[in-house]
């Protein structure tokens, strides 16, 4: 008898740990979700390009989406937003590169009205604007029956997806999530590529999260507002603005600041050394070795520049400016 009921309690809970995988909705404990007034940023996306999707595939008739513009992408999440469309695309870009620093990197903003009515996208990132790398995705949503144009998804079921929170809190991404590869610079990341989710369950039309799951949600929405409904890109680590370990360490390492003609790297170890100027653009890259060594920069103009050095599997920022 004991071990019937110890079984009926069991599976009186197993749905609630199966159906409570990710982070719950914006205001509950254990939300990932940063508001948009959050002193985490330390930017917004400066440029975004739409490649409109149709308001509904298989009915072409109906035509693309059309609410919002591109400038809506830009700047401070404010609700302000411009619909993709099924399979829709937006390309961010920024001021200074995205970098890798501890925790979440970046966030991406949609503007639901609640918890519940969610858009989904997928998240993809590049550093050169030709080659990029997704997010790994997970949808738990049930694919049985579609969810319709006005229906809802429990935010617990779904991870590293963009709209999973409501307007004016976003969804945090961090590039360590990202596969490593050669044709990714995780330290320099200049384009966030948005791909609005077909939340069809119906093969011909359907998208696929990281497992092979069927992604479903809201649809069809086949309004001039149809698709994902993109507010806002905001960084939260950068070239410029990343955090400065060791600053007292720096200081003793790396000098003069202002500088002119030349740097000192006064190091103890061997190190890579990286100096990126304000675009991102890595200007000088040297191997150092351990000691006292003079690296010339007379030829960079005036100006603010990251030195990044990588030592031992460590690294040590910081920021300086040439007169």
């Amino acid at each position: 008898m004991r071990k019937i009921i110890l079984f009926c309690l069991l599976l009186s809970i197993l749905p609630v740990v199966v159906n409570a995988q990710y982070a719950p909705p914006a205001g509950q404990d254990g939300s990932t979700a940063i508001h948009c007034d959050s002193s985490v940023f330390v930017g917004w996306a400066t440029s975004c390009v739409i490649e409109r999707g149709l308001q509904q595939l298989g009915n072409p008739s109906l035509g693309y989406a059309s609410y919002g513009d591109e400038t809506a992408g830009c700047g401070k999440a404010d609700n302000n937003v411009v619909s993709l469309g099924d399979g829709g695309v937006a390309v961010f870009s920024f001021e200074s590169p995205i970098c890798n620093a501890p925790g979440p990197d970046f966030a991406v903003f949609e503007n639901s009205f609640d918890d519940d009515f969610l858009e989904l996208a997928f998240v993809e990132v590049s550093s050169d604007g030709i080659n990029y790398f997704r997010f790994p995705a997970v949808s738990l949503t049930q694919t049985d029956t579609q969810i319709d144009g006005y229906g809802t998804i429990d935010a617990t079921l779904i991870h590293n997806f963009a709209g999973k929170y409501r307007a004016l809190y976003g969804t945090p991404f961090d590039l360590d999530d990202v596969e490593d590869s050669p044709l990714l610079d995780k330290n320099n990341v200049r384009y966030v590529r948005i791909i609005d989710v077909v939340g069809s369950i119906n093969p011909q039309y359907s998208t696929y999260d990281s497992n092979g799951n069927i992604v479903n949600d809201p649809w069809p929405t086949p309004f001039f507002s149809s698709g994902f409904d993109a507010d806002a890109v905001g960084v939260i680590h950068d070239v410029l603005h990343n955090a400065l370990t060791e600053i007292n360490v720096a200081d003793r390492m790396v000098y003069p600041n202002p500088f002119h003609d030349f740097i000192v790297f006064d190091i103890s170890e061997n190190a890579d050394c990286a100096v990126y100027d304000i675009m991102g653009q890595v200007v000088i890259h040297k191997s150092l070795s351990s000691g006292v060594t003079r690296v010339a920069t007379a030829d960079l103009h005036p100006g603010c520049y990251v030195i990044r050095l990588f030592i031992d599997g460590r690294i040590v920022n910081k920021k300086m400016i040439k007169k």
